[in-house]
């Protein structure tokens, strides 16, 4: 596995999980993703809990407080972002009329971080880094690989994007008929974006993560038997692989992928 020494600013750097039993969630994710769990002091009363893959740093959750337990957010990953400069990425959003829900803060001496509402509803994270770069491993399996907006405006969520990162973006038409849009910076490919369809009822604008996998029904049916709620079952794409959404014990969303190149498809 190659380890990553930088994340190119405008690319996805790092994934973390906000859940009600931060305990249930290091079983499950453990269990499922083969992670090891290593719990960081942060802010008083606080742990971090970074996710290692053979001691490389992947991912990390934590437990909501009472405050976001009050307003009722749900148990969510959150994406985040590289930027060179957190506030100068968080004032620019705002003049593109997105929402600052957090206002840029420093996290000790790791890097500078903001937490954004673009204007169709959907929320992510810029990362200013210091010491911690972010993921050191990505887009291998058991590692995240994608990240993947779903909106009700598309027009208005590319234009954000580009405005706000320099995103250039390729829409295609797939199998289902459904257009999708994949993100580019410079020759980099970004992330995605499909629309929110009709049919998958009250979804709300999200950025959805996707971890890489070896066999994507396999895990999945491990997952379910680990008390997790299968979304989406295994569907395979046409030179992409074979996908799957589930919901953990605590409910946040993530996405499973079986890649073309990691798997025997």
């Amino acid at each position: 596995m190659a380890e990553y020494k930088e994340h190119a600013p405008g690319t996805f750097c790092w994934v973390d999980l906000a859940t009600t039993d931060a305990e249930g969630a290091k079983k499950f994710y453990s269990e499922c993703m083969g992670w090891k769990t290593v719990d960081t002091p942060a802010a008083p009363g606080m742990l971090y809990t970074m996710l290692q893959l053979g001691e490389k740093e992947v991912a990390a959750l934590y437990s909501m407080n009472e405050e976001q337990r009050s307003r009722g957010i749900h148990p969510h990953w959150l994406s985040y972002v590289s930027v060179a400069d957190a506030d100068q990425a968080a004032a620019k959003a705002r003049q593109l009329g997105a929402t600052v829900m957090q206002e840029p803060l420093g996290v000790s001496e790791a890097g500078r971080m903001a937490v954004i509402q673009d204007p169709t509803g959907a929320v992510f994270a810029v990362w200013q880094p210091r010491q911690h770069i972010g993921a050191l491993l990505k887009g291998e399996p058991r590692t995240f690989c994608w990240n993947e907006l779903m909106t009700n405006d598309e027009q208005k969520a590319g234009k954000f994007y580009a405005d706000l990162f320099g995103w250039t973006s390729q829409t295609q038409q797939m199998a289902d008929g459904s257009l999708y849009t994949t993100f580019k910076m410079d020759d980099m490919e970004a992330g995605g974006m499909m629309r929110i369809r009709e049919e998958w009822g009250a979804v709300p604008p999200n950025w959805m993560v996707y971890f890489a996998v070896e066999d994507c029904e396999a895990s999945a049916e491990k997952a379910k038997s680990m008390g997790a709620e299968i979304v989406v079952p295994a569907t395979h794409i046409p030179n992409v692989g074979t996908f799957a959404v589930i919901e953990d014990p605590q409910g946040a969303a993530s996405g499973i992928i079986q890649l073309v190149s990691h798997g025997h498809e």
